[in-house]
């Protein structure tokens, strides 16, 4: 089973990149500790084509979000020869929770939304 759910705030806004003729949103999420002195952990979200397009338009730094999907791992070489390798999550859903901030300088209410799931 591989299988990740995760609530955080974007640490910054989500970024825009091309892979394989797909577009792709990358994203990093901090999860809040066990408790409140902990340090957060810090989550690298990739989402890919309508999901990373909603992603894209919608969501901007300090935005509260609900992540499901999957863990993936990767190795590369570095341009250097040294060895990288990342985990990060691959979403499947992404919920929209809390308000924008432009939402909130309205004085809308705080209603969650949901992307569209990624297409398998």
């Amino acid at each position: 089973m591989n299988t990740v759910q995760l609530i955080g705030r974007l640490t910054r806004d989500p970024e825009a990149h091309e892979g394989n003729g797909h577009q792709v949103a990358r994203m990093r999420v901090a999860v809040p500790g066990r408790d409140r002195d902990a340090e957060p952990d810090y989550v690298d979200v990739v989402a890919f084509d309508g999901l990373a397009g909603t992603c894209l338009e919608y969501l901007e730094k300090g935005r509260q979000v609900g992540v499901s999907g999957r863990l993936n791992y990767s190795e590369w070489e570095a341009e250097d020869g040294s060895p990288r390798s990342r985990h990060q999550v691959i979403a499947r859903e992404v919920e929209f929770l809390g308000a924008r901030r432009s939402d909130e300088a309205e004085g809308d209410a705080d209603q969650p939304q949901q992307a569209e799931p990624a297409a398998a």
